[in-house]
């Protein structure tokens, strides 16, 4: 039954991110946009994409909640035992300005972990998919994560770095805060932290795929993330080479510790 639902979901996911790559065609004028909120761009595919997943979602598992960042949020999703947690477009900057820096991302969240994580990144030609202990692929080839055991010289998918971390390595950065969790599963990077609030749609579906690759996933203070939570984010992200994980940690406690107190 999990893996017909899968396979379902799979597909479902797949027509969707077909969708938006129709609407993006490499260009800049497909979609009109505009800012939910200052600095936040929002566009026609995100809403199609929306709408196209929660349909056919619904239709695969009735019972389940949804969770969406192009939904209104509602309590129901908090009295049931798996949820779906969507983000229609991860990167819509990248979306926007033409390049291929984003994904649909999809999980399946049950009793608070997710069982299921599928990110469709068609503008890439990628397929990323994990299930619960049965590790993750990207376009059907196993997925092994970095194995780094050394902090200084990791790399870190970035534009730029600040100048306490030098020492780190900067690598091409895509906009989607999952495809750049992505890259830690593929041995792409070695290392992604955020210190702010953020929220479970951005990464619940890319800390399956990491973790079953085996990186260390947890929040920026190294605790374990857990989803469907009654306020849906969490204190920053850290994904990175399980060897590097203790050091990161160190590295990002006082400076996150200090934004909590500020807050």
């Amino acid at each position: 039954m999990r893996d017909g639902l899968f396979r379902q979901t799979i597909d479902a996911v797949m027509q969707a991110a077909d969708h938006a790559l129709t609407l993006w065609a490499g260009g800049k004028t497909q979609v009109e946009r505009w800012e939910k909120t200052p600095g936040e761009m929002v566009c026609d595919a995100d809403m199609d994409v929306n709408a196209m997943l929660k349909s056919a979602l619904f239709d695969l598992a009735p019972d389940a909640g949804w969770l969406s960042e192009e939904t209104a949020d509602s309590a129901h999703r908090l009295g049931t035992d798996r949820v779906w947690v969507v983000d229609p477009i991860d990167g819509t900057r990248d979306y926007l300005r033409g390049r291929d820096g984003w994904a649909v991302s999809v999980a399946l969240v049950e009793y608070g972990l997710p069982r299921f994580g599928i990110l469709a990144a068609p503008a890439r030609n990628e397929l990323w998919l994990a299930q619960a202990g049965q590790g993750a692929t990207r376009n059907g080839r196993t997925l092994v994560a970095s194995t780094r055991t050394q902090l200084p010289g990791a790399r870190v998918p970035a534009d730029t770095l600040p100048k306490a971390d030098r020492d780190l390595t900067a690598v091409a950065k895509p906009n989607s805060i999952a495809l750049r969790m992505a890259m830690i599963a593929a041995d792409e990077a070695d290392l992604l932290a955020t210190i702010r609030w953020g929220n479970e749609w951005d990464i619940a579906a890319a800390a399956l795929i990491a973790m079953e690759a085996g990186a260390a996933v947890s929040d920026a203070l190294g605790r374990p993330l857990g989803f469907n939570n009654a306020n849906p984010t969490a204190f920053g992200v850290l994904c990175c080479a399980p060897g590097i994980h203790a050091a990161a940690v160190e590295r990002l406690e006082p400076r996150a510790r200090e934004i909590l107190g500020r807050g």
